[in-house]
Order: structure tokens, then sequence, then C-alpha cells
């Protein structure tokens, strides 16, 4: 049963890219042959334009993912680019994909209703991310509640491919990670780059002090109980709290009675405590490169011993490959 994951180097991973996704991909992994996690650097291409930003955010991000707790001994690590044969699996895929089924993908019809640019990168990307799923016959892709039609297109296009080439890629399930709730940002709305509105896994603990104590909060007076689900605040701090802190917590909302000041110090203070074994990780991590590129060159040889396995069946299936 192999799990198969990946995450674009666009910038630091935030509160709700940890509970929402990665802290899953922990628990996830059993060996390197099972757990599969890739860092989505051709993805990256469709917004980042920069090449130094690219380069040391990916490596960022490998940091990132040691840091959290992946394990070389039990997951394979690795960066997209170092694939070729995803690439020219992407082709192959490309050639049995009706434009239509590009056209209803949620990015690409997001972008257009904003109008901005949508660039053939963006337009094909879904095809790429396929050939990333079908490249490491993977059995079960982890993903949000939001994100299924992905593996949906993954599952249209290798049935597609089967059909006329003969049975060739294996259809991968989607594992629908389960919902940590909304993770609000700073704004009150959902946590993401895109709004600016961030909390940071890795961040100085100074800096994000001072994000939570500017976090937005409603004007009620403080003697007034107030209902813990509702406030954004809370749904922050049941993130981290254990099943006791969570409960003094809910009682001190319902009786009323307390400052938001008083909240936003405690999330500070849990926060920091929680992260501060991932804060060190990474600076051990990032103060010896040398072990994370051994990391990613061993994942990569692993990861394409696999990918052209399943390319050289693809190959010879649709006929490209000169007869022996």
């Amino acid at each position: 049963m192999r799990i198969l994951s990946g995450i674009q180097p666009t910038g630091n991973p935030h509160w709700g890219n940890y509970f929402g996704a990665n802290r899953q991909y922990v628990t996830l992994q059993g060996n390197k042959d099972d757990a599969f996690y890739f860092i989505a650097n051709l993805h990256a291409l469709t917004t980042v334009r920069d090449k130094e930003r690219l380069s040391q955010q990916t490596f960022d991000m490998a940091v990132y993912f040691l840091a959290i707790g992946l394990d070389p001994e039990k997951s394979t690590l690795f960066v997209q680019s170092d694939v070729p044969e995803v690439t020219e699996l992407t082709w192959l895929l490309l050639t049995c994909c009706p434009m239509g089924l590009l056209e209803r993908c949620h990015a690409y019809k997001e972008k257009l209703a904003k109008g901005l640019t949508a660039d053939a990168g963006l337009f094909t990307y879904p095809v790429l991310m396929a050939a990333d799923i079908l490249a490491y016959d993977s059995d079960l892709v982890p993903v949000g509640e939001d994100q299924q039609q992905h593996l949906e297109v993954t599952r249209d296009l290798a049935q597609t491919f089967n059909y006329h080439f003969g049975e060739t890629f294996i259809l991968p399930k989607a594992y629908v990670v389960p919902a940590a709730g909304k993770v609000p940002g700073t704004d009150g709305e959902k946590m993401s780059k895109s709004y600016n509105n961030t909390l940071e896994v890795i961040e100085d603990v100074k800096a994000q002090k001072k994000k939570i104590m500017r976090i937005e909060t409603d004007c009620r007076p403080m003697e007034d109980p107030k209902d813990p689900e509702t406030d954004n605040l809370y749904l922050l701090y049941k993130l981290f709290a254990s099943d006791e802190q969570r409960q003094e917590m809910e009682e001190m909302y319902r009786r009323g009675g307390f400052g938001y000041g008083q909240v936003k110090k405690e999330l500070a203070r849990i926060a920091e405590e929680y992260f501060a074994p991932i804060r060190e990780r990474y600076a051990k991590f990032q103060a010896d490169p040398s072990f994370v590129r051994d990391v990613l060159a061993e994942g990569a040889r692993r990861a394409r011993a696999k990918a052209a396995e399943v390319l050289d069946r693809a190959q010879s299936n649709c006929g490209i490959c000169i007869p022996k």
C-alpha cells in the first residue's frame, strides 16, 4: 500500500498547512517503500519566477519535512524535478486528455473568474499532478475535502490510457485527511498565504506573538459570556491544547469575565511550546545542508527506480518503444 503526497515550495508552511495535512504525513509514514513525499518545484514554476527564491524554498521545504518528523528510514522524500520520468509520463497522459476535462478544473476556472492570465502551465498542471501520482503506482493520496477533484482527474486519465493501451496504471484512491476544523487566519478568514493572514510554523517567536496580539476580535464587554466554538482565538487555541486545557478555556469563555488579551497571551505561549521541538530540529537540519542533500538524493534514487518501471510499462503499452 503506497501513499503519495506533495507540497509546493511557495512559502513557509503555516498552522493551517501543518494541522490540515503535514502532521498526517508523519502519522501515515510506514517504511521507505510505502510512503512517498515530494517537493513540487515544477508546479511552483506557475507562480514563482525567481530562481534563487525557488531553489532556497525547495531546500527549506525539505528541512521543514525533516523537522516535523519525516524519517528517511520510514518514507521517501525527494524533489519533483529530480525524477524526469514524470515529465515524460505527463506527455503520454496529455495525448489522452480531453480539453474539456482541464477547462473544468478549479484552479484554472478561479484564475479566469478573477480576470487573471492563466498560462499553459496552470491549464495543464492537473496532468502533471496525475503523472506525479501514477508514476509510483500510488494506492492512496491524502487530500483535503476540497481537493478530491484533482484525484478524480488522475483516475479519469488513468482509465482513458488503460482503455486505449491496456492495463497500465493503478487507479489510486483518496485518503481524505481528517479535518482539523477551520484554521482561521489573523483576520478571521481561512488561513492562507494568498490572504496574507498566516501564522507560520517556523517563525520568530517574538514576531509571531505580535501577530497573535493583533488578531481581530469582537468588541463584547469583558464580563459577557462568550461561545468558544464561534471565536477564532479559541479555535486556534484548541489546535494545541490538551483535553484538560480545552475544557478550562471553554469554561472561562462561558462564564465571561476575561479579556481577549489574556487568551492571546496563552495562545502565543502554548504555540511556542508546541512548536519548540520542530524549530530546534529545523535549525539543526539547516546547519547540516549536506545531510539534507543526501536525503533528497537517496529519495530521488528510490523514486526514479519506481518511476522508470512505470514509464517503461506505459511506453511499451502505447507503442513508442522500438520492438526488440
